[in-house]
């Protein structure tokens, strides 16, 4: 599956005069989007799988965002110097769980069409449709298999799981090792994506873009503060791009930006952003584009734009193509250049800066450390499994083999997910960095996920030793019980 964010970089060059020195104005404006991940190579290579304490995350607080009623996003932070707020959550949260459930477990399976059918036998009873493990796929906290079983007419996910807890900023996550359990609402947003009725969704975006009017007004102040500016005008310099920018706007495609899934995308996007231009401590060894940056490379109105991709070659399928594994090391970060012209038209220029190459292979080489300490860098992994699964259930045909039209799943007026308050801006964030006599100012944001570039045949890697098929095998599913919808 493919997954790209546009950090956008967007840089003007405007002479700046002191009656000591001459320097220039540097101002870049970063556009930044969620991170898409890909699942691991092979169990090997699987830093996911890590268990050592650096690997955990950091519990002296968390980070978030929250929507208001104007549908503005804005970050926060929760702190807990302590620890304990979290560690009394998450008691509470394990005494609340089932002992077995509570159980962790290297590869829990999840039959959907059981999970459907079992929400549906609780509707058809007058109780709540979904309890706390079906909300939270019992757990699990990866996608590691797809399997189908057509003498069951099953359809199986696989992966991981973990007791689990609700942290300060509300996010779901496994009580041990911190990761985020997966959500049955961002699996029915992928699912109605790539849906029985044969509809494909060829792309879900995100875009985080500062409005015309906010262009034109930055530069207006730019030409106001262009000459005089000192260090001692630093900040009233960075509140005035702040201000005359205003609010950017977020656009969400392909899904419903009323759902968690938009939510995760561009939170994910806008922290991506605040770590590229300094404004966010990444929690791993990770150097900033601004702090790479060399002012003389910058040229004026030049544009930045920064893409996550992730491994095409995501997945591999067994020979009968009844199992699929999802593999890959994380995402890959690339860069290209634009032109930004005086009425705002972007143009490619072919001209990259080194700063910004650094700066993606050192995000991408990165990802997976940052994704186990930084939970929303998880979930957007998370929401790129679960889109690659989607996707590849609809090509396999599962849905038709097991007669399966997720009649309560597909129908939000019987399983309503889209209930958030959807993203539409967020405030503009503005960075002022002197390097020298030069004044460096990256101000401020899209995803695109395209799963079905992982199927494309030349991307899917073949089961050459059997071990994906051997994993489905392994199972034997007939001697479940008929209401079990999980277990280990």
């Amino acid at each position: 599956m493919l997954v790209l964010w546009r950090n956008v970089v967007l840089t003007w060059l405007l002479a700046i005069w002191s009656p000591w020195m001459l320097a220039f104005f540097a101002a870049s404006i970063v556009i930044a989007l969620p991170t898409p991940v890909v699942a691991q190579d092979d169990d090997d290579d699987d830093d996911d799988d890590d268990d050592d304490d650096d690997d955990q995350a950091d519990l002296q607080g968390v980070g978030g965002v929250s929507i208001d009623a104007d549908g503005v996003l804005r970050r926060h932070l929760f702190p807990d110097p302590t620890g304990q707020l979290h560690r009394q959550r998450f008691a509470e949260a394990l005494a609340s769980l089932d002992r077995d459930i509570a159980q962790p477990s290297k590869l829990r399976k999840v039959s959907l069409t059981r999970l459907e059918a079992a929400i549906q036998e609780r509707i058809a009873q007058g109780q709540y449709p979904t309890t706390p493990a079906m909300r939270h796929l019992a757990g699990l906290t990866r996608v590691r298999y797809v399997f189908f079983y057509p003498e069951t007419k099953d359809i199986v996910i696989a992966g991981p799981a973990e007791p689990w807890g609700e942290d300060l900023s509300g996010r779901m996550v496994a009580l041990e090792s911190k990761r985020p359990v997966l959500e049955l609402q961002d699996l029915v947003v992928a699912l109605r994506a790539f849906s029985p009725s044969g509809d494909r969704t060829s792309a879900i975006l995100c875009s985080i873009d500062p409005t015309a009017e906010g262009l034109a007004n930055m530069q207006r102040f730019y030409s106001r503060v262009g000459r005089y500016a000192t260090p001692a005008d630093t900040s009233a310099i960075r509140d005035g791009l702040q201000q005359s920018l205003g609010l950017q706007t977020v656009t969400i495609e392909g899904i419903s930006p009323n759902t968690h899934f938009a939510e995760v995308m561009a939170e994910a996007d806008y922290r991506m952003k605040l770590i590229g231009i300094g404004l966010e401590v990444p929690p791993v060894k990770l150097t900033s584009w601004i702090a790479r940056v060399r002012p003389g490379s910058l040229s004026r109105n030049a544009l930045q734009r920064w893409f996550f991709v992730p491994d095409y070659e995501c997945i591999r399928v067994s020979d009968d193509g009844l199992a699929m594994r999802l593999i890959g090391r994380g995402v890959n970060l690339i860069s290209e250049a634009e032109y930004v012209s005086g009425d705002g038209t972007r143009k490619a220029s072919g001209r990259i800066n080194k700063a910004s190459e650094l700066f993606v292979k050192s995000f991408t080489h990165a990802y997976p450390k940052l994704a186990r300490k930084s939970a929303v860098f998880a979930q957007l992994r998370n929401l790129i499994d679960m889109t690659v699964t989607a996707a590849f259930i609809q090509d396999q045909g599962y849905y038709e083999k097991a007669d399966w039209n997720m009649e309560l799943f597909g129908n939000e007026e019987t399983f309503p997910v889209e209930q958030q308050m959807a993203p539409r801006q967020v405030e503009t964030a503005v960075n002022a960095v002197w390097k020298g006599r030069k004044l460096l100012t990256p101000i401020g944001g899209g995803v695109s996920i395209q799963p079905r570039k992982a199927l494309d045949r030349d991307n899917i890697l073949s089961d050459e030793k059997g071990s994906v098929d051997e994993a489905r095998l392994k199972i034997d599913i007939r001697s479940l019980a008929k209401d079990k919808w999980w277990w280990d």
